[in-house]
């Protein structure tokens, strides 16, 4: 790839919504405290789940009355596109941008807001009310709430998107591939802002198949903020979560015309599949795809991964933490000078097709801020972690270090990996 020929790329807002905050400035302040969106979850309990621990964001009335009006809200029970809608146009403020006028769409302002499954509550209402013979009972709002293509064009309806408005869906790299390929669009000069994000429903509905799995904590449901503990030698399982996070990336000489805040500039990225082949499954990954997927984004980038200062990872808190810690190790050629490494995972689950957002929005606010958020809940890291990594650099305290460039990665259900190369802003 020849950046030369390319538009430059930056972030100049972003929105959030998870389960230690509900917007940007507390989501700041609970990953560098540690603070948990972790509860116990009493409906879990009353449906037999082993794991009765979630990360669901706490969402006041008042707080939605700043979105959605009463007719908006009678009937509306797709969490999801809840929370993909605050996330979404908080970012759309925070970047300063001003809708569309009642005539004519944004040409140059597009949407890519991924999700997995949309609407589980609703679908299950519609169940019901349809084999009770009492179909006109849905409600004009049931088809937008359980489509996946909904959130981006709820969305697109309220800012006023001419441009590309769509949504993507790849299982846990949802997120950081909508991201990327919004970053695409702009870096090839076909948009000038695209909104990027995702967002993913709350509730058992969602959350049962992996019940269903084990593959969630089941030991730790009378001690929530401790059930989620990536890197540690006791992890248990991945604690399911939801939310959504949004950000506006944009063309550099946009952005500066503008004087936009830059959180930072993206220069590359990455996307790939394992194909089920090798070591890869639908459940797990391939380790060489993942390897070539990061490799590829920093050739994409043109840096090599001497270059990097920290890593956010995807990190689970499953029996592949050292896995993916290995993987990362070979790509980037890591030995003497390691990166940082963290996982926010810790704090608010593994929120699903909203967790690269989420994640991203965290690892942006890192850069912006150079600090390195702590890793909660190692009691003592992994042993298949050790020999690989060292300890000081997968910090349980907040660190204040320079960085310059940083990685985000996810790996997602279907044997799927995404990774982002991020860069500090300096004005030139």
């Amino acid at each position: 790839m020849n950046k030369s020929n390319l538009n430059r790329v930056v972030v100049t807002g972003m929105g959030v919504v998870a389960p230690n905050a509900i917007n940007l400035a507390d989501f700041y302040n609970s990953l560098k405290t540690g603070k948990s969106g972790l509860r116990f979850d009493q409906q879990l309990a009353d449906l037999n789940f082993g794991c009765q621990v979630s990360g669901t964001p706490q969402i006041p009335e008042e707080h939605l009355s700043h979105y959605f009006t009463p007719l908006q809200l009678r009937g509306l029970k797709a969490s999801g596109l809840v929370y993909g809608v605050i996330a979404g146009i908080d970012a759309f403020n925070d970047a300063g941008l001003i809708p569309a006028e009642k005539d004519n769409a944004l040409d140059d302002f597009g949407i890519i807001m991924g999700t997995g499954q949309s609407g589980g509550e609703k679908f299950r209402e519609a169940i019901h009310l349809i084999d009770d013979n009492r179909v006109r009972r849905l409600g004009s709002t049931s088809v937008i709430q359980t489509m996946t293509s909904g959130i981006s064009a709820w969305l697109s309806g309220e800012l006023g998107a001419g441009n590309l408005a769509t949504s993507n869906s790849s299982a846990c790299c949802t997120g950081t591939e909508a991201f990327i390929m919004g970053y695409e669009r702009i870096a090839h000069g076909q948009a000038k802002q695209m909104l990027v994000g995702s967002t993913s429903d709350s509730g058992p509905y969602i959350w049962g198949g992996f019940d269903a799995m084990r593959i969630l904590p089941t030991k730790y449901n009378n001690l929530p903020e401790q059930a989620s503990r990536p890197f540690s030698n006791d992890a248990a399982g991945f604690v399911p979560g939801s939310g959504a996070g949004a950000m506006i990336l944009e063309d550099l000489e946009s952005a500066l015309k503008r004087g936009a805040t830059i959180y930072g500039e993206v220069l590359g990225g990455s996307l790939n599949s394992g194909g089920h082949r090798g070591s890869g499954s639908m459940t797990a990954p391939n380790g060489a795809a993942v390897q070539k997927c990061l490799i590829q984004a920093l050739k994409n980038a043109q840096i090599k991964g001497q270059d990097i200062q920290a890593i956010n990872g995807h990190v689970t808190a499953t029996g592949k933490d050292g896995y993916e810690v290995e993987n990362w190790v070979k790509a980037l050629s890591l030995k003497d000078k390691l990166p940082y490494l963290n996982s926010f995972k810790s704090t608010i689950g593994h929120c699903l097709a909203a967790a690269g957002s989420i994640e991203l929005v965290g690892s942006l606010l890192q850069l912006k801020q150079q600090k390195v958020f702590p890793n909660q809940n190692i009691t003592e890291l992994h042993d298949e972690i050790k020999p690989l990594y060292s300890e000081n650099k997968i910090p349980v305290q907040l660190i204040e270090t320079e960085i310059n460039v940083m990685m985000k990665a996810s790996f997602g259900f279907g044997d799927v990996n995404a990774a982002v190369v991020l860069k500090k802003w300096d004005l030139e």
